[in-house]
């Protein structure tokens, strides 16, 4: 059965460059009093530990969320912070998992993060069933963390370790969007990713200033470094592997992946993916405007995505 929306997106904006902007911007002022935060490393491999950041929900729990930020974000971005919020006030326990080296774990790594890096979020996963978990849980990602969702749950197939997956402005074709953002309508969000990159990648301690700095695109920077630091060789070659679009043909839990038509960064017509017509697991959701992660409602509430992944999760 297909997950029905109840609420057609009703855009506060149809420029989807004001909606990237704002969705990005827009205060999110929450009292968190209710819901304290513990934050918790957990160790993934011998030579890596990541951050996970988790609320507890006001009564018995219903399930388990964890939330997956986008390229060079972490639990503070604003998509995270108001997603956390819908998901506790729908009984979940929530948690923000951070990719390696990102919130403030740069020293604890001794390798970064790259798009389609799914080892760290399984070890996650399995250490909260070994621990006796018995809820449902449920993944929720945004940008690049759509694509490790999807790609995880793609490479697990049938699995008990996940129950659903959601992806929102979703790159499932890495190399199609690392050409798009390239492009000269993107150049502010360029600039400003790779900004925030070169500075992670400085404060690993094993990159210079001068070496961040020579790579001038994001392809670049994936074709000088990412690649080579992981064995991929090339980006070329990481983004052919590492897509979610290899394996979604074998997601065997429910799916949904909402996207806007008119998303700068991510060209719509990678969503022509036969897995969306095949696979009866996997829904699309599509609207005509929405930028990227900018689903900002005209009326109350909000943030329209939230809600619809949220109802979606709990449904």
């Amino acid at each position: 059965m297909k997950f029905r929306v109840n609420r057609p997106f009703e855009p506060l904006f149809e420029n989807p460059h004001v909606l990237t902007i704002l969705g990005n911007f827009w205060p999110r002022k929450y009292d968190w009093t209710p819901y304290p935060m513990e934050s918790k490393l957990y160790q993934t491999d011998p030579d890596t530990q990541v951050l996970v950041q988790t609320q507890q929900p006001v009564g018995q729990p219903k399930a388990e969320v964890v939330l997956l930020h986008g390229l060079e974000g972490g639990g503070d971005a604003g998509y995270i912070v108001s997603m956390a919020w819908e998901s506790l006030h729908r009984g979940f326990i929530t948690h923000r998992f951070h990719m390696r080296t990102c919130g403030g774990t740069a020293h604890l790594c001794k390798t970064l993060y790259h798009g389609g890096l799914t080892a760290d979020l399984r070890s996650f996963l399995e250490q909260r069933r070994a621990a006796g978990s018995r809820l449902p849980i449920y993944l929720a990602g945004y940008s690049l963390g759509g694509n490790v969702a999807l790609k995880l749950a793609g490479e697990l197939g049938q699995t008990d370790l996940i129950q659903k997956v959601a992806a929102v402005s979703v790159p499932i074709d890495l190399g199609a969007c690392s050409k798009r953002i390239g492009e000269k309508d993107n150049r502010f969000y360029e600039d400003r990713f790779l900004k925030r990159m070169r500075a992670r990648l400085v404060s690993t301690g094993r990159y210079t200033k001068e070496e961040v700095e020579a790579p001038k695109t994001l392809w670049e920077i994936d074709d000088i470094i990412t690649a080579p630091s992981f064995g991929f060789g090339t980006a070329q070659n990481y983004y052919a592997t590492q897509s979610s679009k290899t394996v979604l043909h074998n997601i065997q839990i429910p799916g949904l992946v909402v996207v806007a038509k008119d998303d700068s960064f991510i060209p719509f017509e990678i969503f022509r993916h036969p897995a969306f017509q095949t696979n009866r697991n996997l829904q699309l959701l599509a609207t005509d405007h929405g930028g990227h992660i900018g689903f900002l409602s005209r009326t109350a509430p909000r943030f329209w995505a939230d809600g619809v992944v949220a109802s979606f999760l709990a449904g």
